[in-house]
């Protein structure tokens, strides 16, 4: 097995671990409306359940505003990782993720968040003329973000909890997932898809609602 099938396959696993850990109960079924909310959980000294969440950020998207954490707050929102000279899934991924943004654009309560892992080259310049030739005209649905790498590839490991790094041996010099996480109003990761994957994105686009719906 090849580096980046392995990496794939610890992925994969990982999701499905996840899904077995963190099925809801009935009384979250009801309450988060059937989606499970990912990642590792605790209860504290209150004996609250204390779920995995975002960890604060501050990047800057294409305009050249910088988007933090709280700007999210309140809102549900897909997030993704690419870079602009990405040779081999980003293309596809892109043209999935503008379904996605075709759909919910009009809604002020959702957002797109696309970070780049290659902000040397992705200046914010860069981004922008890349959102327009995708037919994306402002940021108000969809940011691209550039930042610090280090940054980018620590929140994504560690709070998206997709791959993501610089490899040398990998077309375009990086290796990072197709995933779109669905993240929601309080900053938890409700959903896991393959971005490259039309009916995956079918199924993210029947989910989104259900985070939407008061």
């Amino acid at each position: 097995m090849n580096k980046k099938s392995a990496v794939q396959t610890t992925f994969l696993l990982a999701l499905m671990a996840f899904a077995l850990a963190c099925s809801p109960s009935k009384q979250e079924e009801t309450t988060n409306l059937t989606l499970p909310i990912l990642g590792e959980r605790y209860v504290d000294d209150n004996q609250d359940t204390v779920y995995h969440s975002i960890a604060e950020f501050a990047f800057v998207n294409q305009l050249g505003d910088t988007i933090r954490k709280e700007d999210l707050a309140g809102k549900v929102y897909v997030a993704d990782f690419f870079f602009t000279t990405c040779p081999t899934i980003c293309p596809v991924m892109k043209k999935e993720m503008l379904r996605v943004y075709e759909q919910f654009k009009g809604d002020s309560n959702f957002r797109i968040l696309s970070h780049t892992i290659d902000p040397t080259h992705d200046t914010q310049a860069v981004l922008q003329d890349y959102a327009d030739k995708l037919g994306v005209p402002d940021a108000a649905t969809w940011n691209f973000l550039t930042g610090d790498q280090e940054k980018i590839f620590e929140i994504g490991q560690t709070s998206y909890l997709t791959t993501t790094m610089a490899d040398e041996l990998e077309p375009g010099g990086f290796l990072h997932s197709g995933a779109f996480l669905l993240v929601d109003q309080q900053g938890r990761i409700r959903g896991v898809y393959d971005g490259t994957k039309a009916e995956q994105v079918d199924r993210l686009l029947a989910d989104i609602p259900k985070l939407l719906k008061p």
